[in-house]
């Protein structure tokens, strides 16, 4: 497995993988984006700043994560970045995921990032249990803050102090 930056020739393995978790409700989108949004996500996300990781095997892309900017344009908020991953069905549990975190906590300095924040679904156990073994601790907790289709579901936060 190699972790890479990615390209917008990327986009339709990073759109297939997005579409699994919407499926599974693992996020809060409830329809797939256009072409338009996700190529305007990929450009809000400048590598040297706020990149997206592909976990790539034999060619195929495994799986990938994104930091993003929490509250744009709010320069005490700098320092912070939500992170977000998503591993392909075909992929799960063979630590993809993890390696793709160890990877994003280990580029934080050099992308000046000091505090790391993840938002997940309440019964998303296995995210849930991916940033634990990271150290990240829940910060908050909204209930009932998304409906599927008239079924509720709450979302934590995590979050994990980087450096001071």
């Amino acid at each position: 497995m190699i972790i890479r930056t990615a390209q917008i020739e990327d986009l339709p393995g990073i759109d297939e993988i997005y579409n699994q978790a919407i499926a599974l409700q693992a996020t809060a989108h409830l329809q797939p984006l256009s072409k338009k949004e996700r190529l305007d996500w990929l450009a809000q996300h400048a590598p040297e700043q706020y990149p997206v990781f592909i976990a790539e095997i034999d060619g195929k892309i495994a799986g990938w994560l994104s930091i993003s900017p929490y509250r744009p344009g709010r320069m005490a908020l700098r320092f912070t970045a939500e992170v977000s991953y998503y591993v392909h069905g075909d992929y799960c549990r063979r630590g993809i995921a993890s390696k793709l975190m160890e990877y994003a906590l280990a580029q934080a300095p050099r992308l000046n990032i000091k505090q790391m924040f993840a938002i997940v679904m309440e019964h998303n156990i296995a995210s849930i249990m991916l940033l634990k073994k990271f150290g990240f601790e829940q910060w908050g907790f909204l209930p009932d803050v998304a409906d599927f289709d008239g079924e509720k579901c709450g979302q934590f936060y995590y979050g994990r102090l980087l450096s001071s």
